[in-house]
């Protein structure tokens, strides 16, 4: 899915944001009259899924690690995964009473009917598509991540203040190059880059150390089994990070419940604990402390 790590928000547009899209009001009800769905409609028998009694989901083909497993969301593994069942249990489906079906992320993002009941797969929450699309408030919040040649001094650090002696780099004007100065804060001035391509080039040419992106570009990156690339680790939360959200059709019914259900599971930690578990250690992406 399309992210900008090089575009630097300001928190209090992500605050104002979050607020926002967690207070839809119920389709139907006049806004200002509640700050969220009557929980009385949000249960199975209440909620008007496509199928009666059924929770479609959708997401796109191969479904990626770490946020699936095995290119099989319906084994519920994987980050995205288990956030899916964990809305669905919320929403009173049992995970036998799940169905998942493939959808291209042009197809999901475009205007028009759905063929899904609510689609996960990294979903950027942006303006332009909220014209298109209802998107829920968000689940993950993009953390930064340092990659570094397996070959590199820093392979294998586990601690920021490891990192104090490292050359690292950066898009430029970005959360990654924002992370560098205000977190690891190295003694040999950060680099930044214009592009992905130039700071990749850097990197393997051995001009820096390590290069910070978004967790999800660093997986990426490093997926490959060809790679000489490997993640060092995750930096605690900075600036105003980028941010997924379930994505539902423009004006769907469900909306405000899939809202209640995210902000319940995270009010109970729930979301925490399972970025923790699968985009963590399991990961290969550990939290430099």
């Amino acid at each position: 899915m399309a992210r900008s790590s090089s575009r630097l928000l300001t928190l209090t547009a992500v605050v104002v944001l979050v607020t926002a899209v967690g207070c839809t009001p119920t389709p139907g009800r006049s806004p200002g009259t509640s700050t969220g769905p009557d929980s009385t409609a949000c249960t199975k028998a209440g909620l008007r899924t496509r199928t009666p009694g059924t929770l479609t989901i959708a997401t796109g083909e191969p479904a990626h690690e770490p946020w699936f497993r095995q290119n099989k969301p319906e084994n519920g593994e994987g980050f995205e995964s288990a956030v899916a069942y964990a809305v669905a249990t919320q929403l009173g489906y049992a995970s036998t009473e799940v169905t998942w079906t493939r959808v291209k992320p042009d197809a999901a993002v475009a205007p028009g009917p759905k063929s899904f009941d609510l689609a996960i797969g990294q979903f950027s929450l942006t303006e332009e598509r909220k014209q298109a699309v209802d998107l829920s408030a968000p689940y993950y919040l993009v953390r930064q991540a340092v990659i570094a040649r397996k070959s590199s001094k820093i392979a294998g650090r586990k601690a920021l203040a490891e990192l104090t002696d490292a050359k690292l780099g950066a898009l430029g004007n970005s959360t990654s190059h924002q992370a560098i100065t205000e977190l690891i804060k190295p003694g040999p001035k950060p680099q930044a880059y214009r592009d992905n391509d130039e700071a990749m080039a850097a990197l393997r040419s051995g001009q820096i150390d390590g290069l910070v992106v978004d967790l999800p570009t660093a997986f990426r990156i490093t997926s490959a089994k060809t790679t000489d690339v490997a993640i060092v680790g995750q930096l605690p939360q900075v600036g105003a990070p980028e941010t997924f959200g379930l994505l539902l059709d423009k004006d769907s019914p469900l909306s405000g419940c899939v809202n209640e259900a995210i902000s319940k599971l995270r009010e109970a930690g729930t979301l925490t604990q399972l970025e923790q578990q699968w985009l963590g250690r399991s990961a290969g992406a550990t939290e430099l402390g």
